[in-house]
């Protein structure tokens, strides 16, 4: 898999391509960005890498099926603006799967939450021993439940290895203080073995918005691992702490 540099002249070049093209789309449907400079950062990102190393620019929220341009076009990968996004996504819910596009209607309620969440949010989430055993036992957690784990694990009171299943240059502009490892989608295949034995343990998987993990957690399942979850939300819809580099 070819590495991309993002300090590089040519993916510096290509990002301010990709923040071109994002704008005109925004201009083309209505759409505004999210609220969180940090999701249209880490999309814009993620497209720019893909259109490098593809040529396409594919949706980073998701796996891109196919060795070769041929398999890539048969497996129907997301190229965004994608379909779902556009016919169904932000109808409905007012935002696409990773978030970059928004109605302003969603996004003027999200920054009012925001503000509200800023205001009320409490961080001791002061779980027992057994609490934060039997929620490890969940397949799917949301921000508040990861980020109530991560202080049981810091109190000595349960174990488990976090892994950030996003790309290199994700990790590098933010990932989840606590992150034991990173397992790139992209890479996936060679990186799984690192943790051949943890068959038995808990893991916790996450990424962008919680589709790549996701994949990754029934593919580990499907390997033998026996205790996976995975942040749904992915790390935009995590509060905890962040820590850059």
């Amino acid at each position: 898999m070819q590495q991309i540099d993002m300090n590089s002249d040519e993916f510096q070049a290509e990002m301010e391509k990709t923040s071109n093209f994002v704008q005109k789309v925004y201009k083309q449907f209505g759409w505004v960005p999210n609220p969180n400079d940090e999701v249209n950062e880490g999309v814009t990102m993620g497209l720019a890498r893909n259109k490098l190393i593809y040529g396409k620019r594919f949706c980073p929220c998701f796996m891109v099926i196919g060795e070769t341009k041929e398999e890539q076009k048969e497996a129907d990968n997301r190229i965004c603006p994608c379909t779902p996004a556009i016919e169904k996504e932000i109808p409905e819910d007012g935002l696409c799967h990773c978030g970059i596009f928004c109605t302003p209607e969603y996004a003027a309620a999200q920054t009012q939450h925001d503000e509200i969440e800023e205001v009320v949010h409490s961080h001791s989430k002061g779980l027992t021993k057994e609490q934060a055993e039997t929620l490890l036992q969940e397949e799917q957690l949301d921000g508040d439940e990861l980020e109530a784990l991560i202080e049981a694990k810091n109190l000595g009171m349960i174990h488990f290895t976090l892994v950030d299943t996003r790309e290199y240059m994700e990790f590098q502009m933010g990932h989840i203080v606590g992150t034991d490892t990173l397992m790139p989608t992209s890479e996936f295949y060679a990186k799984v073995e690192e943790l051949a034995d943890k068959k038995k343990e808990p893991i916790i998987l996450y990424c962008h918005s919680g589709s790549r993990s996701y994949q990754v957690q029934h593919a580990m399942k499907g390997m033998g691992f026996e205790h996976v979850c995975n942040l749904r939300p992915g790390i935009i819809g995590f509060s905890g702490e962040i820590q850059r580099g």
